[in-house]
């Protein structure tokens, strides 16, 4: 679509690379079957740039027809074998000719995403070398899986043999458009599976431009197709069909709470879901500097524009420390004010859509009201005169019993609360319905150790927020869901076992 070769750097670049993309014109139909076609009614969506308003692109939005279709097109696929039967060694060349083809677009991808949900240039580039370093991943992993052989008795051979789902259908989230979608279908790809996408209403662009470049890769037809379109209407057909086999999600509780119902009426699919989070972060009063850590504590809530499922959004600070503390985080919260996102210097962008956005204002208002202390931020604010955007805000003097403090928000709000000793501290952070992650600082490691273990979540970041990679698994405990995302764990969720018995002839 566009020319990569020529690296952007600053912002007059990125505008010129978004120009240029947008008068080419950006993909809008939905690929199906190996095609790009629009949805079966000739519905369409509209996507806009929360930046400046400006609209995008009339996306096609898809229904139970195309979903049916999709459906039919991945049994088929899945069926014939060109994929499934194929030997992991040749599916893991063509994931890897797509990995490099995601990486010379690059920058496309990264605007994409960009253009489409408001996040900084500079965080959805490294969002690239995450999805790309994620698909390499998987691709190299899979000729590296063997199966088992029982141990048995002479008369017999028991073996255990890991094969593909079927049809997955996988539904990601707009707040990570691309890398999202990396952590869904690498692994499920280099199972063997057919994949059927369905990107968020609210970020389609990047899966359409993917969809193109897993084609030029040599994916057979059928194999992966991305029906972009509501939750409601396609999202509903795919969860409900009796021949998708798995429904890998991420996304809100709520929504996940639906997708597990309609496995029950339907066929029993499995279904993995990382959903919501309202995820603690801890601080001990024996931290030796405290101003890299106030960095970091903010950095996990506004970073995204704090629009991320592990943001540490609830800040428990040990109260001997805690004024002084909250003091550095202000501090760090004014070099995090939001930005044109196509500037490479801005750490945070605008909100996603309207929606999202007087979401955000409504629980900061009701923060206030609650009796909460609003230290910064907290009010509505524009980029040149234009778009979503709220500043970092800070709550402290936050309680369990407010909204702020037990309610996922989904934006750059940070309840601050105290405590006095391990014991409360824990029972702070595991005070809540979800269980996706937790960060813990301390310079001592026994208490590192007794802290860790009595957490109750699926990943703890101890003098860190978010420092992994692919070798571990991502997933919550609680309403924050049951499945695993990235390392080999995610590709044991998208096989089945298969156990044989053999009986020998003495």
């Amino acid at each position: 679509m566009t020319d990569n070769r020529r690296i952007p750097q600053t912002r007059d670049d990125w505008q010129a690379l978004a120009a240029s993309l947008v008068e080419q014109g950006l993909e809008n139909r939905a690929y199906l079957d190996d095609a790009f076609v629009d949805a079966a009614d000739g519905a369409t969506l509209t996507t806009t740039n929360p930046a400046t308003g400006e609209t995008l692109a009339e996306v096609a939005s898809c229904d139970a027809a195309d979903a049916d279709r999709a459906v039919s097109a991945a049994r088929r696929a899945f069926e014939g074998g060109a994929w499934s039967r194929l030997a992991p060694g040749k599916r893991k060349a063509v994931l890897l000719r797509l990995a490099e083809l995601m990486a010379a677009h690059r920058h496309e991808l990264a605007l994409l995403d960009t253009l489409d949900m408001g996040k900084p240039v500079t965080s959805a580039l490294g969002d690239m070398a995450g999805a790309i370093g994620c698909l390499r991943h998987h691709a190299e992993s899979i000729d590296k899986l063997y199966g088992e052989v029982a141990p048995t008795g002479d008369d017999a051979l028991g073996l255990v043999l890991r094969e593909p789902l079927g049809v997955v259908a996988s539904i990601v989230p707009w707040n990570f458009p691309l890398m999202m979608t990396a952590w869904k279908i690498a692994p499920a790809l280099a199972a063997g599976n057919s994949v059927i996408l369905k990107p968020s209403e609210k970020s389609p662009l990047s899966a359409l431009r993917l969809a193109s470049l897993a084609r030029e890769a040599g994916l057979p037809r059928g194999v992966f197709q991305v029906l972009p379109g509501f939750g409601h209407s396609v999202g509903k057909a795919l969860a409900l069909s009796m021949d998708v086999d798995c429904l890998a999600f991420t996304g809100s509780t709520g929504v996940g709470k639906q997708l597990m119902q309609y496995a029950g009426q339907s066929n029993l699919k499995k279904v993995f879901l990382e959903c919501g989070g309202k995820s603690p972060n801890l601080v001990f009063a024996d931290c030796k500097d405290l101003d890299k850590v106030a960095e970091h504590a903010a950095a996990a809530i506004f970073h995204n524009q704090g629009e991320v499922c592990i943001a540490g959004s609830r800040l428990l600070v040990e109260n001997s420390i805690r004024e002084a503390f909250v003091e550095k985080v202000l501090a760090a919260a004014e070099r995090m004010q939001p930005g044109d996102p196509l500037d490479p210097a801005s750490f945070m962008g605008a909100i996603v859509d309207d929606t999202q956005h007087a979401r955000i204002l409504e629980y900061i208002r009701r923060g206030v009201e609650e009796g909460a202390t609003l230290r910064t931020g907290g009010e509505a604010t524009a980029v040149g005169g234009k778009g979503l955007f709220i500043p970092p805000t800070v709550f402290d003097g936050v309680t369990d019993a407010m909204a702020i403090g037990r309610e996922e928000i989904f934006g750059p709000v940070l309840s601050v609360f105290g405590f006095d000793g391990e014991d409360e501290a824990v029972r702070l952070a595991n005070d809540s319905d979800y269980g996706l992650a937790a960060g813990l600082w301390s310079q001592d490691i026994d208490r590192i150790m007794r802290v860790t273990r009595r957490l109750r979540s699926g990943q703890v970041f101890v003098n860190n927020w978010a420092d992994m990679d692919q070798t571990v698994p991502f997933g919550g405990v609680k309403q924050s869901g049951n499945g695993r995302d990235k390392s080999h764990h995610s590709l044991e969720e998208y096989s089945d076992l298969k156990s044989v018995w053999m009986t020998l002839t003495p």
